[in-house]
């Protein structure tokens, strides 16, 4: 199928090439549009409890947490008289604007010192914002627009959620801008450094282009169907560059390999095809695969990764196997144009990765011993790992709804928690029954006071009258707000959510709030976790057994990818939850937790991209093992063919990455460190010691299946071996012979 792709390439070279010319010219014209289109949101579960209960509070109650907050300060204090006329007036501006909901402000609301600050200098307007996570948004960017600066006798700071994901939106935005200003010259400088020459280094950023723009047209296709988060660009932009590259080297440098081995232009580009661009396709089907996992989970946040990743891998890798070899063909020997120094082949017989090899596998135990013990040793961290949600900590400390955010917490009391909304849809409860139900809440270790239609309750006590805005319009139901007193993100808040559900109520409740948020979210994620494991794994074992006729080599990999993966999550936990290396990642806010999505995030992506590197070493091993019956020797050129390329693919893909750390957002920061730092240690420390190690110790067992899985193998397994004469060789039967 590959082989044949290629053939039809080279003879219908022109037609190829101006077949992508109008699909890149498409996406440019509809793709670009897309970030118009993505959503700031997508971190909770639609079915969630949390989420139901938030979207009855604002359907039926018309309420719901404040999601919008001004900060109004006034020179002489905010009780001054004409300070108060004037806060007041602001107030019913804000109440009568567009898509305004429920709207608590200090002056309006009885001057409660909740809404004050310490120093008197500033008080609060609390506000909901009714609708999407995209129209609060808009709608908080239009109210700052209007109403934020010096008015006069106050002075008006903004935040609350719409701003906090309305900055993170912008910032991700403009960082992405200035990541792909940076990543695409220091990559074209290093292509030239591993290919020589300007000609050849710029097919691969011509695929990584084409990969990207493609992807944006399919995600603009996408936003018409379904929701899809903004934060996928910036994947889009590091997988699509990165395999780009990955998929382009492994095709040239067969290409290559073929011209020197005497073999015509045309019939050297097809040759390519059918053994490193076979290679690439089975590649991509197990990055594509891993990615597959992702769409299991319920945040559209995650899937919108998995509809990026899916999209590029398919687009890089179809390039690499259509687009490319058109452009082989068109250019001929001008693919050396230009060209700076020659780039001598490896040597195979006394290379550096040959050597490191041999050396490896000469003691096995202790050299996968030490590395094992580092690998374990980075993972350590990840022990203690703390989970939360994002929110305006993301943001870096010059950000100005950041300080405005921070500001509530340090300068007016009990603004550090968000409320716990228990909310009743039907029934319709006695006073008495709401009271006792509030009663009982308040009683409950971490809740401060139950605010209810039957009163504010502490410790059990009625201590302030029943408020009319706890119960709904129609009559029936009715909702409840619980004041921690413990940090909403902590153990301590997951632990009141769960009290709170566990306690009895009059009628059927939901539990929401941003504390409610968490405990959901993690359950959702921790249900799915099982099956997108289960996917990634029986993706990565089908296609290396097509590879190898081995079911041991799958589970080796398999094994090694997980303990790959675990030293990465260790170090994130270290930087980015206890605070280490702040001056290489920008002194992020540390808050002692990190965001409860990214591991996931970066363990089906980091698993296929090692996969990736996986894949193409093991089928030139076992090339050269069908050749030779020879482990030792087949791992030790085999790896001396692929070290050379998979570190220079590697060392590409990782500046890709490491590009992300010069974002402002806290969790693209971990996602750029995290994925540079596990393809680093994927093609370094396992590839180069682990992998040699395992299979010198296990030695022909490596190549073992039961026989109905040998027989399977035989007729449907996948071999780099080009030409028919030395797959011939290769056989049993002949070897045998």
């Amino acid at each position: 199928m590959v082989a044949s792709l290629a053939a039809f390439a080279v003879r219908r070279r022109r037609l190829v090439l101006v077949g992508t010319l109008v699909f890149v010219a498409l996406s440019i014209v509809f793709g670009t549009s897309v970030v118009k289109k993505l959503s700031g949101g997508g971190f909770d579960d639609p079915n969630a409890a949390s989420t139901r209960a938030n979207v009855v509070l604002a359907d039926e109650f018309r309420t719901g947490m404040p999601n919008y907050t001004m900060l109004v300060g006034a020179k002489d204090g905010v009780d001054a008289p004409d300070a108060t006329q004037a806060a007041t007036a602001l107030t019913q501006q804000i109440s009568a604007a567009k898509g305004v909901g429920t709207v608590i402000s200090y002056w309006t609301a009885g001057h409660p010192p909740v809404l004050r600050s310490t120093d008197g200098k500033e008080a609060l307007i609390l506000v909901r914002l009714l609708g999407s996570d995209d129209k609060t948004m808009q709608r908080a960017r239009d109210l700052t627009k209007q109403f934020a600066g010096d008015r006069g006798l106050l002075t008006i700071r903004t935040a609350g959620q719409g701003q906090v994901f309305d900055a993170v939106s912008h910032r991700i935005q403009h960082d992405l801008s200035r990541a792909e200003m940076i990543a695409f010259p220091v990559t074209f400088v290093l292509l030239v450094l591993v290919f020589g020459g300007v000609v050849a280094a710029l097919l691969p950023l011509a695929i990584g282009a084409i990969a990207i723009v493609g992807t944006l047209l399919i995600l603009r296709v996408l936003t018409m169907f379904t929701d899809v988060s903004v934060y996928s660009l910036n994947l889009t932009t590091g997988l699509g560059l990165g395999l780009a590259i990955d998929y382009a080297l492994f095709v040239v440098t067969r290409y290559r390999e073929e011209l020197a081995r005497g073999v015509p232009h045309d019939e050297a580009i097809v040759a390519s095809a059918r053994t490193a661009g076979r290679t690439v396709a089975f590649s991509a089907m197990t990055v594509g695969l891993s990615l597959v996992a992702l769409l299991v989970f319920p945040l559209f946040f995650l899937r919108s990764f998995g509809y990026a990743g899916i999209a590029v891998v398919a687009i890089a890798s179809l390039g690499a196997v259509l687009v490319l070899p058109a452009l082989l063909a068109v250019l001929g020997p001008r693919i050396d144009k230009w060209q700076l120094f020659e780039r001598r082949p490896a040597d195979q017989e006394h290379g550096f990765w040959r050597r490191t090899a041999t050396g490896v596998m000469r003691r096995p135990i202790i050299s996968g011993g030490v590395v094992l013990v580092l690998l374990v040793a980075l993972g350590l961290p990840f022990l203690s790992a703390k989970f939360g949600l994002p929110d305006d900590r993301v943001l870096p400390r010059s950000d100005k709804v950041q300080q405005t955010q921070q500001a509530l917490r340090t300068d007016f009391t009990g603004r550090s928690s968000d409320p716990v909304l228990v909310v009743a849809p039907t029934g319709t409860p006695s006073g008495a029954q709401v009271a006792s139900y509030a009663a009982q809440l308040s009683r409950v270790p971490g809740a401060e006071s139950v605010q209810s239609s039957a009163g504010t309750f502490v410790d059990g006590r009625n201590v302030a009258p029943a408020n009319a805005r706890f119960s709904a319009p129609s009559g029936e139901g009715f909702w409840l707000a619980i004041t921690p007193s413990v940090e909403s993100m902590s153990d301590a808040g997951k632990k009141l959510v769960r009290d709170v559900r566990a306690i009895p109520s009059p009628a059927p409740v939901l539990v929401g709030g941003r504390a409610a948020q968490l405990v959901d979210t993690q359950h959702s994620l921790s249900n799915k976790l099982p099956l997108a494991a289960a996917i990634i794994a029986a993706a990565m074992f089908v296609v290396l057994f097509l590879f190898t006729g081995s079911i041991v080599v799958p589970l080796k990999a398999i094994v090694l990818n997980l303990l790959s993966l675990s030293a990465t999550f260790g170090a994130m936990v270290w930087v980015f939850q206890e605070g280490h290396l702040g001056w290489l990642v920008g002194h992020p806010i540390i808050t002692g937790s990190i965001d409860t999505t990214m591991p996931i995030l970066m363990f089906c992506v980091a698993f296929g991209l090692s996969m990736d590197y996986e894949v193409f070493l093991l089928s030139r091993i076992k090339e050269t093992y069908d050749l030779s019956r020879d482990n030792t020797s087949a791992v030790a050129v085999g790896l001396e063919r692929t070290g050379r390329l998979v570190s220079a693919a590697a060392a590409l893909i990782a500046v890709v990455w490491i590009t992300f750390i010069s974002s402002g957002v806290t969790f693209i920061k971990m996602l750029g460190l995290g994925m540079a730092l596990a393809v680093i240690v994927d093609a370094t420390l396992v590839r180069g010691v682990l992998v040699p190690a395992f299979m010198r110790l296990a030695g022909d067992w490596n190549w073992w299946a039961p026989a109905p899985l040998r027989r399977l193998h035989n007729r449907i397994g996948v071999s780099e071996i080009a030409y028919p004469e030395q797959r011939e060789a290769s056989d049993p039967a002949t070897v045998s012979a």
